[in-house]
């Protein structure tokens, strides 16, 4: 059956009622590719966090089938984003799910596709399908993130309870108007970046926390696959144990400053990227209206808020590097 997000709070409980008498769910697998991977951080992390007794785990969709944790069985939940429904790797996962009595959840944007047979729950999410991702006038609540995100919260509710709970329902109700004020917020700036950036052949991210994923994505689906620049994302917590050695006055770095709990490590590497470096782009959580977010939850969010803000960006550096964001050498044009 086909679903919307606002239908996952009675999935996790018609999964719950099934397995209670066979041992319950005892663990939650987030798994994709590429971006929909990154997409399903925050919700990774949330478990792996707020949970006593939930076991969880992160992890592509080609090792997760040829590498499949020993755990993984009748008392688990997979979850997979599919964007299309037609990735090979994710429709395998998919399969070994099924074939392995674990419940499937599949977070996908189009209605028919290859995976569908495969997923016990079929989930649409909300997606900006305009060009360049630029209109802006979707619902992000409904966005694959936040719908894995209350997949991860529901789950955790229901088995444990959340204490926060009702401030992470308040969140998900505020984070489009943020991030629609965030993009407006930072247009002029982004058509900066893309002029002072757009001859570079190499650009690093940075991040932590929850809002990793928003960085790993950033470099490896928009700097590498879709400008074929040269980058790599950092994580602020190992910025001091290797790669600051490559800091200096030509170098650029972009970097996210969470909102949350990890906002620490983020600033620690900012201050040294001021001390060392000249070329800095910052994404500030805080500065962009995130801090309006419960504390007790924001950390969750700011994935959402960069993974969004990002696309305004992207399509000014497409534009002044005359590099279309669909331009590809490989990607559906080669055998691999």
């Amino acid at each position: 059956m086909h679903y919307k997000y606002t239908d996952i709070k009675a999935i996790i409980a018609e999964i719950l009622e099934a397995k209670k008498d066979d041992g319950g769910v005892k663990n939650l697998y987030f798994v994709g590719c590429g971006g929909s991977l990154g997409a399903l951080y925050p919700a990774k992390e949330l478990i792996e966090r707020e949970s006593a007794a939930l076991k969880t785990g992160w992890v592509n969709s080609n090792e997760f089938v040829h590498s499949t944790p020993k755990d993984f069985g009748k008392n688990s939940i997979i979850c997979l984003a599919c964007h299309k429904g037609n990735t090979p790797e994710t429709i395998a996962a998919a399969r070994l799910g099924k074939e392995m009595g674990a419940a499937v959840i599949i977070l996908t944007w189009l209605e028919e596709s290859e995976i569908i047979e495969f997923g016990d729950y079929i989930i649409h999410y909300s997606f900006d399908a305009s060009p360049d991702h630029l209109a802006g006038d979707i619902d992000y609540a409904g966005e694959k993130t936040m719908c894995a995100l209350q997949v991860a919260v529901e789950l955790l509710n229901q088995t444990e309870g959340y204490a926060h709970y009702d401030a992470f329902q308040q969140g998900a109700g505020m984070i489009t108007g943020i991030i629609r004020k965030a993009r407006a917020h930072v247009a002029a700036r982004a058509l900066a970046f893309a002029q002072e950036y757009k001859d570079d052949s190499v650009i690093y991210t940075m991040g932590s926390g929850a809002g990793w994923g928003a960085a790993y994505m950033e470099s490896i689906c928009i700097f590498m696959e879709m400008q074929w620049m040269h980058s790599a994302c950092i994580h602020t917590g190992e910025f001091f144990h290797g790669p600051f050695e490559v800091t200096d006055a030509n170098t650029p770095f972009v970097i996210q400053i969470s909102e949350g709990t990890t906002r620490a490590l983020d600033e620690r590497c900012l201050k040294f990227l001021h001390t060392y470096a000249k070329r800095i782009e910052v994404l500030d959580a805080k500065e962009l209206g995130l801090s309006t977010i419960d504390a007790s939850v924001v950390d969750y969010f700011n994935h959402s808020l960069f993974n969004n803000v990002y696309p305004i960006y992207n399509h000014a550096l497409a534009e002044a590097r005359q590099h279309p964001l669909t331009t590809r050498r490989y990607m559906w044009k080669v055998e691999y």
